[in-house]
């Protein structure tokens, strides 16, 4: 019992050392090759997921562990252009983007693309909410009331599900500010923040009282943003994000305005990043020997997360 004082001591040890050793991981490898890992999520014990773009598949590094192995298998119940991933512990759920383009080499994938859902517990597979029209599913957030945002890259849109719902619906769309839509998160303000991989900005979607989306707003940013990618809100005004020519930046909204700070260089083709502790971990996903005919056949050499020591702002 945790009132005992003896069991207690014991139970505060054991936990202290599980967070040490999950977060003192300088970086994470993978068990196979070829993995491309594009995005990545994490939840509050320390695991975490990757998804392997070149694997089709969902690869889970333990709290303790410092190499990932395969936890989703590839192609289960129609994985398949594996990018975006997103732990939502409140539901117990890790949601899983597959799409029908964006293959190797640039090539078209039959299928469609569609929005998995699978149990944080045993990767049971729960559920899957296509995408209408198709388009490219990239990355996603979850707001505390259970709404799930979505990003549509080649759709210029965010899509979104409904605590309950059967069926994503279109939530934004927007040809200019939402083209190549690519990262997503929420602040505490509330609002939905999208960067743009193509054209190098963050975007901000005001939520209305009644759920829908407000106007969109293009923030000015203290430095210019080249390829932003996968970010994480990890402070009421912060996110964390990575720039595909190997940055990885904090940044604080205030208005709209958006402060980057760097916080690391020379990343290897950077795709995502997440919060686990006091570690940042970085995706190298080195994308270019996936996308280039050129480059398909040469070997990329070993992939890794990159541990990046980082504290959040309270």
């Amino acid at each position: 019992m945790i009132w005992m004082k003896r069991p207690a001591a014991a139970l505060l040890v054991v936990t202290f050392t599980c967070v040490v050793q999950a977060v003192d991981r300088p970086e994470i490898t993978f068990a196979d090759g070829k993995i491309f890992p594009e995005s990545v999520t994490s939840t509050k014990d320390g695991t975490i997921y990757f998804g392997s773009l070149g694997q089709d598949s969902v690869y889970r590094a333990t709290p303790q562990g410092a190499k990932a192995e395969t936890w989703i298998r590839p192609k289960s119940n129609g994985l398949q252009t594996v990018l975006g991933v997103y732990a939502d512990e409140a539901s117990a759920t890790l949601w899983v983007c597959a799409s029908t383009s964006g293959g190797r080499g640039g090539a078209p994938i039959a299928g469609e693309t569609a929005l998995k859902a699978f149990s944080l517990k045993d990767a049971s597979f729960k559920a899957s909410y296509p995408f209408p029209g198709n388009g490219i599913c990239n990355d996603i957030a979850v707001a505390k009331d259970g709404t799930l945002y979505v990003t549509d890259t080649t759709g210029a849109r965010v899509l979104r599900l409904k605590k309950g719902a059967s069926a994503l619906d279109v939530w934004a769309s927007d040809p200019m500010l939402l083209n190549t839509a690519d990262g997503i998160a929420l602040l505490a303000d509330g609002a939905v923040y999208v960067n743009s991989v193509g054209q190098g900005f963050l975007a901000r979607i005001a939520v209305n009282r009644d759920g829908s989306a407000g106007s969109i707003t293009k923030l000015e940013s203290s430095k210019p943003l080249v390829n932003p990618d996968g970010m994480r809100s990890v402070g009421p005004k912060t996110m964390l994000l990575v720039e595909g020519q190997g940055r990885l930046d904090e940044v604080t909204v205030d208005g709209n305005k958006a402060e980057i700070k760097v916080l690391k260089e020379g990343l290897t083709g950077p795709t995502a990043v997440t919060l686990s502790g006091g570690t940042a971990y970085v995706t190298e996903a080195k994308l270019n020997y996936f996308s280039d005919p050129a480059l398909k056949d040469k070997d990329p050499g070993p992939f890794r997360a990159v541990g990046v020591p980082y504290r959040a702002p309270k």
